[in-house]
């Protein structure tokens, strides 16, 4: 039993991996891939992460126009991460 419970933990861990988008490195066809993001909001990513990198969510939050608490966490929790990091803590993916 053991040895099914890790196997589906790994396999979960696996399939948070691949779904993880950072909004750091993400093209804008991967971060409209998000539930939630648009063209437009994947255009403003774009560009307010060619000024800098985003430094953590609340960096992302105050320069992406549109962007509030209620909207970064839908956005973590369908897979958006800032720096490898969910709204929540580490994620398990890019």
């Amino acid at each position: 039993m053991l040895k099914k419970l890790s196997a589906l933990l790994l396999l979960w861990a696996s399939m948070t991996a691949a779904l993880a988008v950072d909004a750091n490195q993400a093209s804008a066809q991967e971060l409209t891939q998000i539930k939630g993001i648009g063209e437009a909001t994947a255009e403003r990513i774009i560009e307010e992460r060619e000024k800098a990198a985003f430094a953590d969510w609340e960096d992302f939050i105050e320069r992406v126009k549109g962007v509030g608490e209620k909207k970064a966490k839908s956005l973590s929790d369908a897979g958006l991460t800032v720096g490898g990091q969910s709204l929540e803590g580490p994620a398990t993916g890019n």
